[in-house]
């Protein structure tokens, strides 16, 4: 990152930011059967996301930021998990925005951790 910049001036933890906000909304219509179960494990894979773009990026060095977003990536992939298992058990709305949005923030952190790698972390 650059000097005086913050992580939340990366796009992907904005876009990250706003998928938490997405799968709240969504996992707000699941059945009350799921608060503890499904529902609040999307959460909290959804909220990994972010924390962990921040914490690498508040860390000392590319390579500990490149080690977080491979931690958000791994977070990544079980939100979009568990959308699937939502989507298989009819909780999701259809034309959800989740799925779309997991991707895109997918996109983002492989791109941004290739930019870490090509300055040579």
């Amino acid at each position: 990152m650059n000097p005086g910049s913050s992580h939340q001036d990366l796009v992907a933890w904005q876009e990250a930011m706003r998928l938490v906000e997405m799968v709240y909304r969504c996992t707000a219509l699941f059945p009350k059967v799921e608060m503890f179960g499904l529902s609040a494990q999307l959460r909290r894979s959804a909220v990994s996301i972010p924390s962990n773009i921040a914490e690498g990026a508040g860390r000392n060095s590319s390579r500990e930021l490149f080690q977080f977003l491979g931690i958000a990536n791994g977070s990544l992939a079980e939100v979009q998990t568990q959308l699937e298992i939502a989507r298989r058990l009819g909780y999701l709305e259809p034309g959800t925005e989740c799925p779309k949005q997991a991707s895109r923030v997918g996109k983002l952190l492989i791109g941004l951790r290739r930019a870490i790698q090509d300055r040579g972390i």
